[in-house]
């Protein structure tokens, strides 16, 4: 039997092309006491990817070169040497960019049992962005009725469920997006109250005009000059996430920008960062919460799916480029 991987084979400076990664086949090993076989069908694509193949200071250590690319995947068990695992249960975790992943259960997440749901969907809403939505603003924003919840990126698979369980708690929302097709999705699509379009608008002037009252809660899947100006309408007592970066290309050399002190001390706001893997121990409380939602019609998914290995060589910078319409998934099964 063989594996098809996508290794990591050049160390890139910023977003990973297509010439730092390498298809390969290798044969799957006879399965050790303590190991599942699983035949993975999708690899999720996610902005964090780009930090784990630089060589850069992150909260993960990088990809080594000649390892398959580190990502989160679901599939089927297809043989079983460990106490935990049976064959034809279906699981996730950060199984990587393979066709075939043996493991002996410290890289699986969970097992997936909404067997009523996509599988696909336990790399999205289900997986790391839904439960990064649902934890990001609960908790990290501290949301609740009747705030103004400014997301950027909010078409993308993090964005438009922040912007969607905020609906579902009461509160009003704004999207930041690029396009025109993206802010359309964010007002029909994902339910915005009001959406800002970042390539074609004066982002400053925009969010004043949507948000006469402040922002109470910013949700930043960005940061760059789309935070900025932002940061420009915060109300008293507001709460800002910052789950991504996505508009910082490089770090090195360090990017300058406005100074938030004044801002924040005006406001008496509060900024911090956000992981969810501070979260590890909740996951459960954040996928049923989600799971009913999804049933009750309340959010609503869209997906972005390229066929085989060859697809996911370009997928992180399509990406960053903004050129997926949904969670982005390479489906390989």
């Amino acid at each position: 039997m063989k594996n098809t991987q996508v290794i990591l084979a050049n160390r890139p400076v910023g977003v990973p092309k297509p010439e730092h990664f390498a298809i390969r086949e290798v044969d799957v090993p006879v399965l050790a006491e303590g190991q599942v076989l699983i035949r993975v069908s999708h690899w999720s694509v996610d902005p964090a990817m780009r930090g784990w193949a630089n060589d850069v200071p992150n909260y993960s250590p990088p990809v080594a070169l000649g390892d398959p690319m580190r990502s989160f995947a679901v599939g089927e068990v297809m043989a079983s040497r460990h106490p935990d695992y049976a064959e034809g249960d279906v699981v996730e975790g950060l199984l990587g960019w393979q066709t075939h992943a043996i493991s002996d259960g410290s890289n699986i997440g969970r097992k997936v049992t909404e067997a009523d749901l996509p599988r696909s969907y336990a790399l999205g809403i289900m997986g790391l962005n839904g439960t990064t939505a649902y934890f990001g603003l609960l908790e990290s924003c501290a949301a609740k009725p009747g705030d103004t919840v400014v997301v950027s990126t909010a078409a993308g698979a993090v964005g438009s469920a922040v912007g969607q369980i905020a609906k579902v708690i009461g509160c009003r929302t704004v999207g930041i997006a690029g396009g025109a097709e993206k802010v359309r999705q964010c007002r029909e699509d994902f339910g915005y109250d009001a959406a800002i379009d970042y390539k074609s608008e004066d982002v400053a002037s925009a969010v004043a005009a949507a948000c006469p009252d402040g922002v109470d809660c910013y949700f930043d899947n960005t940061c760059g000059p789309i935070s900025d100006a932002v940061m420009t309408r915060l109300a008293v007592g507001a709460r800002i996430t910052i789950c991504g970066t996505a508009a910082i290309t490089e770090w090195d050399p360090l990017p300058v920008g406005p100074r938030v002190h004044r801002q924040l001390l005006v406001a008496r706001a509060r900024m911090q960062g956000f992981l969810i893997f501070d979260y590890k121990d909740r996951l459960h409380e954040a996928r049923t919460a989600l799971a009913d939602w999804l049933r009750e019609g309340k959010i609503s998914v869209r997906e972005h799916i390229l066929d085989g290995p060859e697809a996911a060589l370009d997928s992180i910078g399509m990406l960053y480029r903004g050129e997926n319409t949904g969670k982005l998934i390479v489906k390989v099964d």
